[in-house]
């Protein structure tokens, strides 16, 4: 017992450096999808049709798209194009991109549970389309968002590791690299299952706890 703990001990530095990339990257992405979500959610359900067709055209492409195929064809196709990003800001990029298509889902499935009347007795007040949906409707939307955005957000969290193919050395590129030197791969496979189980575990702590909040509200 001793032994596997030393081993474990030996191996967890660089993958504890590995998950710290990951967080980085799951951290910009989501700061980007959720405004992305958000936007393009309110978008598909604009009286304006070209509003609503650019809103929709984006939300089909990156949810019928594969995000590894997107990962590859920003970073390896866009070059071709003189356009060279940073092998980070395309990891970021990409999944917030691919994680607001979703999440637009979620945002408009959460308007629409919204009861028509609702938005009846803001027009009564003379409110505007735009005061209605900020001050009436987006709130008690809110609450009905938040399970399916915890889900999405480990989804996020799961596709950090396509990133590792474009030379970014997050958990899944420094599992790889230390399974190349040390061979060691049960033990390496199993302390990343955890790392990524354990950050899995407080993102549903941390959604629930803010459905919590909300719903006292």
């Amino acid at each position: 017992m001793q032994l596997i703990s030393e081993h474990f001990a030996e191996l967890a530095p660089p993958l504890l450096e590995g998950l710290g990339v990951t967080l980085q990257v799951m951290a910009g992405a989501m700061v980007l999808a959720i405004p992305l979500a958000l936007a393009a959610g309110i978008c598909r359900l604009s009286s304006l049709r070209p509003v609503r067709w650019i809103a929709s055209i984006y939300v089909e492409v990156f949810r019928g798209t594969s995000a590894l195929v997107q990962l590859f064809w920003f970073y390896f196709v866009l070059p071709l194009f003189g356009l060279q990003l940073p092998a980070m800001l395309v990891g970021i990029v990409v999944l917030a991109l691919n994680a607001g298509a979703y999440g637009a889902e979620v945002v408009r499935g959460a308007i629409r549970a919204v009861p028509p009347g609702q938005r009846e007795a803001g027009i009564a007040l003379n409110l505007t389309r735009g005061q209605i949906m900020r001050r009436i409707v987006v709130p008690q939307a809110v609450p009905a968002m938040l399970p399916p955005a915890g889900n999405l957000l480990i989804e996020l969290l799961k596709n950090t590791a396509l990133v590792s193919l474009v030379t970014i050395t997050d958990l899944t590129f420094r599992g790889q690299l230390l399974r190349s030197e040390t061979l060691r791969t049960t033990e390496i496979f199993t302390l990343m299952l955890l790392l990524y189980f354990a950050v899995a575990l407080l993102i549903t702590a941390g959604v629930r706890l803010i459905e919590r909040r909300v719903r006292v509200r």
